[in-house]
């Protein structure tokens, strides 16, 4: 069953141009549908460029990530609490300490209460069943997150170490290269 904080891995047969080598980190997940962002796609666009203020609170590569193929004029943030006990204003807690930061709230009322921040233009969304049948297609792998994988400093290696530390054979398609036929 979906909830958010689980990842969806980009299996090789997935060949949309939007997702394949994806990891996507699940933010809300209900009867009308998913949303997520994608984690592995840092732009060359530093955050400071498009949205002052924030720049002090991120974590490296301090640039703007494509969150997916939905709303790419929009900017949605996932940020990480030093102490998942004390949200503060403008944030909205998903998941073990991770949540939504409102871009809206004035960076020093939130801040100082992160241990991480990413930003990221655009999202994933699918509609209610529709992802479902994709991963009952087999184009996702489906896998519990951990709250650092929203601020790996490698994002090139993700999917690889996402897969690694499953159980069973799971764990054996981190050595599977991208196109099957190299194997």
């Amino acid at each position: 069953m979906l909830r958010a904080g689980m990842l969806l891995v980009a299996t090789p047969t997935l060949l949309d141009p939007n997702f394949a080598g994806t990891v996507v980190l699940l933010l809300d997940v209900d009867e009308e549908g998913v949303l997520g962002v994608v984690l592995n796609r840092p732009s060359p666009v530093p955050v400071g460029e498009v949205l002052a203020g924030w720049s002090d609170t991120l974590t490296e590569p301090g640039v703007v990530f494509q969150g997916g193929p939905v709303g790419r004029d929009s900017a949605l943030a996932i940020g990480r609490l030093r102490d998942p006990a004390e949200a503060p204003v403008g944030f909205r807690p998903i998941v073990d300490g991770l949540g939504l930061v409102d871009l809206d709230t004035p960076p020093e009322l939130v801040g100082g209460d992160l241990a991480g921040l990413r930003v990221y233009a655009g999202y994933a969304g699918w509609g209610a069943g529709q992802l479902d049948g994709e991963i009952e297609e087999g184009a996702w792998y489906t896998v519990p997150g951990e709250p650092r994988d929203a601020f790996r400093d490698d994002t090139q290696a993700m999917v690889r170490d996402v897969l690694r530390r499953q159980p069973g054979e799971l764990a054996w398609h981190a050595t599977r290269p991208l196109d099957p036929v190299m194997n």
